[in-house]
C-alpha cells in the first residue's frame, strides 16, 4: 500500500488569516492615528465600523466584590474600530473623554466626504398612491339593492 500524500496545510492557514487582526488596547492618541489611517485606506472602497461601549474593564465578579466592599467603580469608554481586516481598540477615562471626543469628531468630519447620498423614493408619489387606495376602499363599489 502506498503512503498517503502529505496534507495541504495552506488551506487551514487561509482560514485563520480571514479573521481580522486584533491589536491590544492602544493609547488614545495612537488609536486616533490608526483610525485616521483606516479611514484613508477605505476612502475609495470599503467601510470602517466604530463602536463605543461603557466598560469598567473588570469582570462581573470583581465589580460585585468592589460593590460589597464599598469601593467606587470607575467606568471607562471602550472604543473599537475595524475595517474588516484590522481591529483596533482603546479605553478612555472620564478625565480624557472631552479631549478625545473633540479629536474624534474632527477626524470623522474630515473623512465623511466619501459618503454616498442615500437613494430615497419620492415621498409625494408614495403618499399620492396611498391616498388613492384609501379613497377607493372608502367609496362604495356601486348601488346597493335593499
Amino acid at each position: 500500500m502506498a503512503p498517503a500524500p502529505p496534507r495541504n496545510r495552506s488551506a487551514t492557514s487561509s482560514v485563520a488569516s480571514s479573521k481580522p487582526s486584533v491589536k491590544g488596547p492602544l493609547h488614545p492618541d495612537s488609536f486616533l492615528n490608526e483610525l485616521t489611517a483606516m479611514f484613508e485606506r477605505s476612502t475609495a472602497k470599503g467601510s470602517v465600523w466604530v463602536t463605543l461601549k461603557r466598560s469598567s474593564l473588570k469582570s462581573k465578579v470583581q465589580r460585585n466584590k468592589m460593590k460589597t466592599a464599598g469601593e467606587p467603580i470607575e467606568f471607562r469608554c471602550l472604543i473599537r474600530a475595524t475595517d474588516g481586516k484590522k481591529t483596533i481598540s482603546t479605553s478612555v477615562g472620564a478625565k480624557d473623554h472631552q479631549r478625545f471626543q473633540a479629536s474624534y469628531a474632527t477626524i470623522l468630519k474630515a473623512h465623511m466626504t466619501s459618503l454616498k447620498k442615500r437613494e430615497r423614493k419620492d415621498r409625494r408619489k408614495t403618499t399620492d398612491s396611498d391616498k388613492k387606495r384609501e379613497v377607493s376602499k372608502k367609496a362604495p363599489s356601486g348601488p346597493k339593492a335593499f
